[in-house]
């Protein structure tokens, strides 16, 4: 048996064989067969590259994994859509033994059970140096509920879901403490005063709760974004995509205690660290100010930041009578 039929069966091993409810083919022929009945489709796809996307000298495998799906997962949140299936293809180097990618597909199948999620295909192949995996997630959404980043109108409401930055200061302790070993190898980091920071950077949670809590109140947001590139980089997709503009406001904008804590630490600007941090994987997205009373009630997580508007500029309004113009801080892929 050779190498890659012999990982195919491992994978097979690894994975959950009891939710196939959407798929009547899954791993095992040259392609998936999808049934979604009356439903819209939606497809992601996601690519994360050793060295440019994660450090193995810190990120463990499994984590990945489960970060590699996540991800996924969020951007069909971000359509206010419900993911059903996901296929994985990695390019992996010789340098990994088989045993090791166990956990890589652990993590995923992790994933999988946690958000009821069926892997159904996906491919490998060699690299030359390296890890590469490549995800891709399908999913449902009722055709009067789809919403995209193009849907914005005048005065409708900003909010953005939970807390932001975790995740960039979870790296920077991370890069921090790498730095540290490399000096010295007999270190051992204490990371439990940064648990939270480091969790949200390795192992994310995608917000499919807030798109149950949506449907149960029947809301209907007028565009959606996944933030993962940094909030301004989001927030400047969102208004573009709308030929709107915005403004935010730095006093609305949520400020975790923990957050505080370590940019002071660190020597950070909270706002900028949430401006341009990345992979926080929660959602922003605008309302109707009808709609208001109906989303507050009950959810403490989400914030009303701003609003839109018409002039097709973005700003953030400092709260000392000035404000500036919102430039894009985040992630670039080039």
């Amino acid at each position: 048996m050779n190498k890659e039929k012999e990982f195919i069966n491992i994978i097979n091993k690894i994975l959950n064989k009891d939710l196939k409810k959407d798929f009547v083919v899954g791993i095992g022929d040259d392609a998936a067969i999808l049934d979604y009945k009356r439903d819209k489709s939606i497809v992601t796809t996601d690519m994360l590259v050793e060295g440019v996307h994660f450090d193995l000298s810190y990120f463990p495998l499994k984590h990945l994994g489960y970060k590699a799906v996540v991800s996924n997962i969020s951007d069909i949140c971000a359509m206010n859509g419900i993911c059903k299936q996901i296929t994985v293809s990695i390019a992996v180097s010789n340098r990994f033994k088989l045993e090791t990618l166990n956990e890589l597909y652990e993590g995923i199948n992790l994933a999988c059970k946690r958000y009821k999620v069926d892997l159904v295909g996906g491919d490998t192949t060699s690299s030359q140096k390296g890890l590469i995996i490549s995800v891709t997630a399908m999913g449902v959404v009722d055709d009067k509920k789809i919403c995209q980043r193009s849907g914005a109108k005048n005065n409708d409401l900003i909010i953005v879901s939970g807390k932001l930055g975790l995740s960039y200061l979870g790296l920077q302790v991370l890069e921090r403490e790498k730095q540290v070993f490399l000096v010295n190898p007999n270190s051992k980091p204490d990371l439990e005063p940064y648990k939270e920071l480091v969790e949200r950077q390795l192992k994310p949670e995608a917000r499919t709760d807030l798109i149950d809590f949506l449907d149960k109140n029947s809301i209907v947001p007028t565009s959606m974004i996944d933030v993962s590139d940094g909030l301004s980089s989001e927030i400047i997709h969102l208004c573009n995509s709308s030929d709107k503009g915005c403004v935010l406001y730095s006093d609305k904008i949520y400020k975790d205690q923990m957050l505080l804590k370590v940019c002071e630490e660190f020597n950070l600007d909270p706002i900028s660290v949430i401006m341009s941090g990345g992979e926080d994987y929660e959602i922003m997205f605008t309302i109707s100010s009808k709609d208001y009373e109906k989303l507050i009630e009950g959810q403490k997580d989400l914030h009303v930041i701003g609003h839109i508007t018409n002039d097709k500029k973005t700003y953030l309004d400092l709260g000392n009578g000035s404000k500036s113009e919102i430039k894009s801080m985040g992630w670039k892929s080039f």
